[in-house]
């Protein structure tokens, strides 16, 4: 059984900052790319920002020099630091890993619950 479990968001004023964290446990061998995404009422799911194993990185445009994404892989473990947060930024924030649970199988998708992220003065 693999699980994923965000902490870290909240309600912040125009302008603020939050930091969103997601750690990964249960039977895992290794873990490949690690991302973000995010979803508002009456939208489609995002995507945010993703890490690979190696820490590279890739992000929306929407977010790109406000959000910084980055992974311990010890830990498996992957944040989101948000700057400058803006009113469109407010959302549900899912943690998605791809997970190797057996060496010998593929990697599969795994989600976390989401954490809420409001912005609003």
């Amino acid at each position: 059984q693999v699980q994923l479990v965000e902490s870290g968001g909240g309600l912040v004023q125009p302008g603020g900052s939050l930091r969103l964290s997601c750690a990964a446990s249960g039977s895992i061998f290794s873990i490949n790319t690690m991302g973000w995404y995010r979803q508002a009422p009456g939208k489609q799911r995002e995507l945010v920002a993703t890490i690979t194993k190696g820490s590279s990185t890739n992000y929306a445009d929407s977010v790109k020099g406000r959000f910084t994404i980055s992974r311990d892989n010890a830990k498996n473990t992957v944040h989101l630091q948000m700057n400058s947060l803006k009113p469109e930024d407010t959302a549900v924030y899912y943690c998605n890993a791809d997970v190797v649970i057996r060496l010998w199988e593929r990697a599969g998708a795994y989600w976390g619950q989401g954490t809420q992220v409001t912005v609003s003065s």
